[in-house]
């Protein structure tokens, strides 16, 4: 079972495909729609906060503005501390509240508690990037007016903010007054258990130094300073007013907040406007000397440009950025909503300038205060490599920029190279709790395989050569001296005290995950060696003298790639999470009540660990990553047992489960799971988007529609796609830049449709089949499944070789004296020899015997059954075979055979048959037998044919039941009441044709 399966909440949002409104205003949602209305640029961040301030219940307020990569750094007290501990924690600041304009008419102030609200509208519309609030407004005194505010945050000028406010006198001529003002008190958030918050402090982290007026320009500034890192932050606005009838400006300083008020006489029928241009700069970006400077030329330029050119300028941008990242879903506008909604805050959220990067929860909120994790590599990176490569190259920048505190942090772990920190805001480790952060080294891997993916999808061999590969060569330096050749483990390359992607389970060996993302980077860093050294001389003797890389060391790190250490369960045929997570008690879900997730804030950590249960995707995630390194099999059986042990209780989660549901052919599954995905937030479904939305999850919706229902990998260089549409949408589109040309990929019921809009020409694959884009040429390739394909088992289907089994079976068991009937016999159909032993020695004492004598055993039925089938003809085929084998290949059809018998291919020529073959499985190759549904998978790629486009023939409920697993159609052979999982039942093979084989897929 899933857990906490999911139902889609009613709408806390009209569904609009190109905007988030609200049309009515609860105080018991305003910190939710805080976050919700939130602008931002990459550098300023504001929440959806009133610019008349908030006058509800305590606690439901956050007054957010932000500046990424600002903070300030607190000392981290430890009761109990411990070498290498991080000693101090940074925090991003909520700076300045510069958006304030209080508005009185005739003495009554505009509040949303006062008065009376006639009508009142907020939206977000994403393709000009405005916040809009309509407002019709009367006064106790009946005075009634018609505001009309626009804010926004410039995506083209890193500094700058702007808010124009109209005001229209509805039924009164008198006095408007405007109160602009700057305040520098800051409200910390309270100290709480939820480690997702922050630390909190009692004490202001800005420290007021000056303020100024300027009386002919109306302007405003502040200048404060960081109590601990020492920056100083200048504030600055300007204003124009638009008055018929003019108007009077004084100002004032109260404590921490200094303000311009201007007064303007109206007329019934007339529009006061009041524009706000609001700068921030900071000495951690400039010198302190020029910060006046920059922000009055900043000031100036949007005096110069005004509301309206501001507003132009950012609708060229938005039109830019949609061309090259937009995704269209035709028949689902929950959805089409949250996926725009996703990319717009991802791109207001994102560092742009190489010095800066993307908090967990953007510039939306305080959660995690404001800190970049592994989400920027993992669920960020890639939504910008495909969309905007530009930003994706510069959050990599930020990982240069702070190599040098990774070499101290790895020095600090006793370790060579450098090991970046898992959560940071300047390079510096910041995670006091080491078993999920220090501990969490695979972000190493994590950013070697964002580069990879970047320099594959770019060509960016510039950025490589230059940054990326120090970057490469000094984290694989951390992980060759970290691991060690293992005696224990037959000499193989193992990684000790890791934690990897899930959380609920922490300080392991041999995490697979890990073991797995570093064997890939130890052959990438290998191969990027010899590249510098065979194409790029003379960095690679840059490198050298800097680092003092060799290629002998190089050799080293393709050494342990080859030896790496993959921990496996044969028994299960599964990969195990680690060393010991597969011997631990599973998790009791069915006795966890609903209010106990998640349980990181249920039950002390030791509790969890101690369990099979895991936060979100770990082993599941390297499949994704890593998919060319893993059968479909492979994916199906791991699959299949982590999912129902995943809490989801990270929103990194449910992203990766759909993508991963989508490829192994669960279409249902990955929709339900990309809906909990993409409106995460907008549903509020952790009950949490009032701290902040969650950023990756928001990436990761992108993921599962571009990796998930699109199918993109890029592996080695090959970009290929293997589309599916939901039966939930009528058609999808989105669009990736690889190489520098812009590909549209169109998804309906009936085809996919693969346009180059720029560029010269892109090859690509449709599923296995290559293709050659041309511009503005689409290609069409039919999506509706057809038969391609036809496997058999053997047993009970090509011939019934069934008895022979079942009399060398009587013949083993005669031999050791133990009792066999017919009735075990049947229990036998489908499954591998050894495990058609067991079954035999059911209830006797021999089932305790060794290993090697029960092997002595299967191999002496072997030699009784070879000895009865030796007496098999063609006269032996089943009736209406041979007939149903020439009409395939008449047809082109190909037939496979997935028989667990290891004598199959014997079989095969004494019944003349095996022209008719062209795959055999061996099931000698198989990790697991039936009902597994490996075989048939196996013979299925051996034919070079999608599964989908695949039936299976079967005898046996296992087989059916594998044959419905690997995602073809089932026909049974034999009683409806055994086979009835099988999408066609018929009673023996001389009823089998190809008409009703052709009438499974429609034709």
């Amino acid at each position: 079972m899933k857990m906490k399966p999911y139902e889609h909440p009613p709408a806390l949002y009209p569904y609009r495909e190109w905007s988030l409104g609200e049309e009515h205003y609860e105080d018991e949602y305003n910190q939710r729609s805080e976050s919700m209305f939130a602008l931002g640029n990459g550098y300023i961040g504001m929440r959806g906060n009133f610019e008349e301030g908030y006058y509800g219940k305590a606690g439901t307020s956050v007054a957010g503005n932000y500046l990424n990569g600002f903070f300030d750094s607190e000392p981290i007290v430890y009761p109990e501390g411990a070498f290498g501990l991080p000693s101090r924690n940074q925090a991003m600041l909520n700076v300045t509240d510069a958006r304030i304009i209080k508005l009185s008419i005739e003495g009554h102030e505009f509040r949303l508690d006062h008065g009376t609200v006639h009508r009142y509208e907020r939206w977000l519309d994403m393709q000009s990037g405005l916040l809009h609030r309509e407002v019709e407004w009367e006064s106790p005194a009946g005075h009634r007016v018609l505001l009309q505010i626009r804010r926004m945050v410039s995506l083209r000028h890193k500094h700058l903010a702007a808010i124009d406010y109209a005001v229209t006198a509805l039924n009164f001529s008198g006095t408007l007054k405007f109160e602009s003002a700057v305040d520098g008190e800051i409200h910390r958030p309270e100290v709480t258990d939820d480690p997702r918050l922050g630390s909190g402090s009692a004490e202001p982290s800005l420290l007021l130094e000056d303020t100024g007026y300027d009386e002919a320009s109306g302007c405003l500034w502040m200048k404060q300073r960081t109590r601990h890192t020492q920056f100083a932050l200048l504030t600055a606005v300007s204003h124009a007013l638009q008055a018929k009838s003019g108007h009077e400006i004084s100002h004032q300083l109260i404590g921490q907040r200094i303000s311009a008020i201007y007064a303007a006489a109206v007329r019934s029928g007339e529009k006061v406007t009041l524009t706000k241009y609001i700068t921030y700069h900071t000495s951690k970006d400039y010198s302190e000397e020029t910060l006046f400077d920059r922000s009055t030329r900043a000031l100036e330029l949007a005096e110069e440009l005004g509301f309206a050119g501001l507003a132009e300028e950012q609708q060229q941008y938005l039109d830019s950025f949609w061309s090259h990242t937009d995704v269209e879903i035709s028949g689902d506008p929950a959805l089409q909503q949250g996926i725009r909604f996703n990319a717009f805050q991802l791109l207001q959220s994102v560092g742009r300038d190489g010095v800066t990067n993307i908090g967990a929860k953007g510039l939306t909120g305080e959660g995690y205060e404001g800190h970049y994790f592994w989400d920027t590599e993992m669920y960020m990176l890639p939504f910008f490599t495909f969309t905007q490569p530009a930003v994706s190259r510069s959050l990599l920048e930020f990982r240069y920029a702070t190599l040098g505190k990774a070499r101290e942090r790895a020095a600090v772990m006793s370790q060579k190279g450098a090991l970046y920190p898992w959560r940071t805001i300047d390079g510096e480790e910041n995670s006091a709790y080491f078993p999920a952060g220090t501990a969490q080294a695979h972000i190493n891997a994590d950013i070697a395989y964002g580069l990879k993916q970047y320099v594959l999808a770019t060509g960016d061999l510039e950025f490589l050569v230059a940054q990326g590969a120090e970057i490469l060569f000094e984290t694989s330096r951390f992980w060759a001296d970290l691991g060690h050749y293992n005696p224990a483990r037959g000499g193989a390359f193992c990684i000790d005290a890791v934690t990897g992607p899930d959380e609920y389970t922490a300080i392991v060996n041999n995490n697979a995950y890990t073991n797995l993302m570093v064997q890939d980077q130890f052959l990438y860093a290998y191969e990027t060696a010899l590249l510098l050294q065979r194409e790029y001389p003379a960095d690679f003797e840059r490198l050298q003298y800097a680092i003092g890389l060799s290629i002998e060391e190089a050799e080293g790190w393709k050494e342990a790639a080859g030896r790496m250490f993959i921990p496996f369960d044969n028994d299960l045929g599964i990969y195990a999470q680690d060393d010991t997570f597969l011997t631990k008690q599973k998790w009791d879900f069915a006795n966890t009540p609903a209010d106990k997730y998640p349980l990181l804030l249920n039950y002390h950590p030791l509790v969890i660990y101690r369990h099979q249960v895991l936060k979100q995707a770990d082993l599941i995630m390297a499949m994704f990553l890593l998919g060319d390194k893993f059968s479909l099999a492979d994916k199906i059986r791991n699959y299949n047992y982590y999912e129902p042990l995943t809490t989801h209780d990270s929103s990194l989660s449910p992203c990766i489960h759909s993508i991963m549901s989508a490829e192994i052919g669960d279409l249902a599954g990955a929709y339900g799971y990309f809906d909990r995905t993409v409106r995460m937030d907008l549903d509020d479904i952790n009950r949490n988007a009032k701290d902040g939305l969650h950023m990756a999850a928001m990436a990761g919706s992108w993921m599962s529609i571009v990796n998930g229902f699109g199918g993109l990998r890029l592996y080695e260089g090959q970009l290929s796609f293997d589309p599916a549409l939901p039966e939930q949408w009528e058609s999808y589109r989105f669009k990736i830049t690889v190489r520098g040309q812009l590909l549209d990929i169109f998804v309906d019921r009936d085809a996919a449709v693969y346009t180059l809009l720029e560029g010269t020409g892109l090859a690509i694959k449709h599923k296995e089949q290559p293709l050659r884009l041309l511009p503005l040429e689409p290609v069409t390739i039919p999506l509706a499944r057809r038969l391609q394909a036809v496997i058999f088992d053997l047993d009970g289907v090509i011939t019934d070789s069934a008895e022979y089994h079942y009399l060398a079976w009587q013949a083993l068991a005669d031999e050791l004296g133990i009792p066999f009937s017919r009735e075990k016999n049947e229990r036998l159909k489908g499954v591998s020899r050894m495990e058609s032993l067991e079954i035999v020695l059911e209830g006797s004492g021999l089932a305790l015997l060794p290993e090697r004598e029960k092997l002595r055993l299967a191999e002496k039925k072997n030699d009784h059954y070879k000895q009865m089938i030796s007496r098999i003809t063609p006269a032996d085929l089943l009736p209406g075979i041979p007939e149903l084998l020439d009409a395939l290949q008449e047809r082109g059809i190909a037939a496979g055979l997935a028989s667990a018998s290891l004598n199959a291919p014997l079989i095969l020529e004494r019944l003349g048959a095996a022209r008719w073959f062209q795959a055999v499985a061996d099931p000698a190759e198989l990790r697991k037998g039936k009902p597994d549904p490996e075989i048939f998978l196996k013979a299925a790629e051996l034919l070079g044919v999608t599964p989908g486009n695949c039936i299976g023939v079967e005898d046996a409920a296992a087989g059916v039941a594998a044959i419905r697993a690997a995602g073809m159609k089932a026909v049974g052979i034999g009683s409806m009441e055994q086979l009835g999982a099988a999408d066609l039942v018929l009673s023996s093979t001389a009823a089998l044709n190809m008409e009703q084989l052709l009438e499974l897929f429609g034709q």
